[in-house]
């Protein structure tokens, strides 16, 4: 008799029981529920940190096991919260500008209402005019479906081109990073119908939710991204688990053996690196209404490396291992960033966190890479070796 899947892989299950517990706790902490123990930012970031480890378990699956060291998957991140973000600003926009001509006499046509919501939106940029990729802006649906649609069709192409060139190695990690810089480059215009610099702001104002407190607003995020984080979870150890997973470990191991066998070694990577940059794309959708904010920066190639950072010092090849890594890390790091972590008087020097933690990161990822190659994972791979 078969074993069920989640028989033959208890991390699965102890990871979602993990989760599910640490869900649970937040939620009964939090000033949603009355309790106050847990401040409504700080379920914000949290939520954040969900997304986040989402994204690194899918940087994780086309790095760690397919061999593909992408640096440009905080570009999909970025391209799922512009893409929810657009339907976030509209709608926001319709409504403030729908009460403000509703005082008028003569009831607004349609078109100046639309003209209007367009001023509103662009006249930070000088301009009036909706350009053509807000076509569906108007619509929550829609524009879900370009959360998933967009990074997978840029993913799709690009590694169509790439994977059939056989570009390999650093090669491709250097295409990644100049496909991001490229990205990111475009939206710093004013004229690339993003808003430029200025990017999508106000996210946090959830079109129809304007009476709820943000508190449980905040939750239902959370809520939400963690169910994303086990459902992305779930799908990605199924998929690692079976004939496809072999042959995927295969191809980050001696890629040239496995197309000498007859698999279609573009078929697999190609698949892997869509379907991670659609996983990334959502991540993104829910972060960014958690952050309130969304601009270029955001989409920089640096970010890209911060993600793999996060992935290498979680332990690479090793699913929980990236949402250790990166927890440890991004909390980590708003904890020093903000303010939080004490300085450091040496009497000659003041140490000043806010200014050396991209240092103190830097030097972790060497020391990481140096010693510790298989990351904080290594931990638990011991005491289940302990154990067993």
């Amino acid at each position: 008799m078969r074993k069920s899947f989640f028989a033959d892989n208890p991390s699965v299950l102890w990871f979602l029981a993990c989760l599910g517990l640490f869900t649970l706790a937040v939620t009964l902490l939090s000033e949603a529920t009355g309790a106050g123990v847990i401040s409504t930012s700080f379920v914000k970031t949290l939520g954040k940190v969900l997304c986040l480890c989402l994204v690194a378990v899918a940087m994780d699956v086309v790095w760690g096991y397919c061999g593909i060291l992408s640096l440009g998957h905080f570009a999909f991140f970025g391209i799922g919260g512009y893409a929810v973000g657009m339907w976030l600003m509209f709608a926001r926009t319709e409504t403030i500008v729908t009460q403000n001509l509703a005082e008028r006499v003569i009831p607004p046509t349609p078109t100046e209402i639309n003209d209007a919501i367009a001023t509103q939106i662009f006249g930070v940029v000088g301009a009036s005019e909706f350009p053509l990729i807000w076509a569906f802006s108007h619509s929550l649906l829609l524009q879900s479906l370009m959360v998933v649609l967009v990074p997978g069709l840029l993913a799709l192409i690009f590694g169509w081109l790439a994977f059939r060139s056989r570009v390999t190695g650093v090669y491709l990690s250097i295409l990644t990073q100049a496909m991001t810089l490229a990205l990111a480059l475009y939206l710093f215009q004013n004229d690339s119908g993003l808003r430029g610099n200025n990017g999508l702001s106000g996210l946090q104002n959830i079109p129809g939710f304007e009476s709820v407190p943000q508190s449980v607003v905040s939750m239902g995020f959370f809520w939400a991204s963690a169910v994303a984080l086990a459902l992305g979870y779930v799908l990605f150890a199924r998929i690692l688990t079976g004939k496809m997973g072999s042959v995927i470990r295969a191809i980050r191991d001696d890629e040239s053996r496995v197309r000498f066998l007859g698999y279609q070694v573009e078929s697999y990577k190609l698949f892997v690196f869509t379907l991670t940059a659609i996983v990334a794309g959502i991540a993104g959708a829910l972060y960014y209404p958690q952050a309130g904010i969304i601009n270029p920066a955001e989409i920089a190639p640096i970010a890209s490396i911060y993600l793999a950072v996060w992935v290498a010092i979680g332990g690479r090849g090793r699913l929980y291992g990236a949402v250790i890594g990166t927890a440890f890390v991004s909390l980590l790091s708003s904890w020093f960033t903000g303010g939080s972590a004490p300085d450091v008087n040496l009497g000659f020097y003041t140490i000043h966190w806010t200014d050396w933690w991209l240092v103190l990161l830097g030097v972790s990822f060497v020391a990481v890479t140096l010693f510790f190659p298989g990351g904080i994972g290594m931990i638990f791979d011991k005491l289940k070796r302990d154990a067993s």
